[in-house]
This record gives structure tokens, sequence and C-alpha cells, in this order.
């Protein structure tokens, strides 16, 4: 068994519960509604069982928890905007060390959000290394920068998707992918271009709701690759820290 197996459980569970009051919530009096599945994304904080469960794992390897930030006192100067709040920062001292991004989607629609998905991606992670390339986060090294995605395992991410070529060919690993193979396409593609230093892939489907099933469909987005890279920085910053 992944030794993240039953912890990884948790933190999917704690998804689709969230997910599912938020979405209770919603047809309540007075609630506002939003249309589809809307609501369940728009209320936020279904990662937080991912959050917290990174955040254990890295004061169990000895990163002092005051160095580890989430939900609040999380923004960060950017080159293209002002600052961008991310999901969870390490910061040793002056050192920014690493930063995370965590996301999720959901059906019934995969097609535009997932070009949202993709764009924000890409925009956070250039919008990084530019802000770092001109001395935002001076005295820092280059920060580790890390990025985990959940996607809702059903027949509709899974089903083969069209292209539209009216000009120009598609590059060819896009053809008959469905939406779950391009965000293995699209997070492999980020890594190896080096503008995530490493990124996870879960598929779960709703179900999991009652025992937190998830698949990884590739070792190389494993969460265990994430965390490992992730808490190996920290905790060598950590280190050079105290020895001053």
């Amino acid at each position: 068994m992944n030794a993240f197996e039953e912890p990884l459980r948790a933190a999917v569970r704690f998804f689709w519960e969230k997910r599912s009051a938020q979405t209770l919530k919603q047809g309540l009096p007075g609630g506002r509604k939003d249309a589809g599945d809307r609501g369940a994304v728009t209320g936020g904080k279904q990662m937080d069982g991912f959050v917290e469960l990174i955040c254990s794992l890295l004061t169990q390897a000895g990163v002092a928890d005051a160095c580890v930030h989430r939900n609040r006192r999380v923004q960060l100067p950017g080159w293209f905007r002002a600052e961008k709040q991310w999901d969870l920062i390490v910061r040793v001292g002056e050192e920014l060390v690493a930063v995370l991004e965590l996301k999720s989607q959901i059906g019934p629609s995969f097609g535009n959000n997932f070009n949202n998905r993709c764009e924000e991606a890409l925009g956070s992670a250039s919008d990084l290394s530019a802000a770092y390339r001109e001395g935002a986060f001076k005295p820092s090294p280059k920060p580790w920068v890390g990025y985990l995605m959940l996607l809702e395992d059903c027949e509709a991410s899974r089903r083969p998707v069209g292209v539209e070529e009216p000009h120009f060919k598609v590059f060819p690993e896009f053809r008959e992918a469905s939406y779950a193979g391009r965000y293995e396409i699209l997070l492999k593609k980020l890594v190896r271009d080096q503008l995530y230093d490493a990124a996870a892939l879960l598929l779960s489907p709703r179900a999991a709701l009652a025992d937190g099933a998830f698949i990884e469909p590739n070792a190389e987005l494993s969460f265990a690759n994430l965390v490992t890279g992730l808490i190996g920085r920290a905790v060598a910053a950590h280190a050079k820290a105290a020895a001053g």
C-alpha cells in the first residue's frame, strides 16, 4: 500500500463532504443559487484536507509550523499583477522556499473550465517566475513550485474529446484525448518545461464521498513525488537556517 493512501483517502472524503455540504447550502432559503454545480466550486475550502495533510507532513519532517503559511498571509507579489494568493507558502527566515497551488474540477462542464485551469496554471507560474527574475523575493534562491489537481472521475471526464483545426493541426497527443488525458498532458508538460517543479493528478468519483477512493493515472504525477520534492526542499532550507 502507498504510504500516503490512507491520509489521501481522508483528504478526498473531506473534499466530497465539503462539496456536498456547499451544494445543499446553495439550495437553502436565502442562499445564493449558482448555476449547475458551480455552487460547490465557488464555495471554496474543498481542498483544505489536502492543505492540512501537506502541512502535517512538513511539520512531521521537522519544518517549523511558523514557516508554513496557509489560509492567511499567502499573498506573493507578481510581475504582471500586484499580487497572487497561493494555497500554501513555505518561508524560512528571509527565504521563500516553496509555493503550492491546489485546484479541483468537477462536472458536468469540463470544456470551458479546463481551458480556464490551463490559463491559470500557466499564468501563475509565469508571473511568479518573472517576479523572481526581477528580484521580488531577494535574497531567496528560486522557490520550489508545485501544483495539485483533483479531477472528478466520471464518464464525461474520460470520454474522448474532439478538436477543431480550421487553420493548423493540433499536436497529435491531443487527438481523442479525454479531459482526464488532457490534464495529464498539461501537468506533464508544465513539469517537463520547468514551469513547476512537481505536479500531482488525482481522479476521484463522486461515490468517494463514502470511502475516499481515488486513482493516480500517472506515476510521474503522483502525490508522493509532489510532497517528496516539497519536503526535501523545505527541510534543506530549514537545516541551512538552523546552521546559521
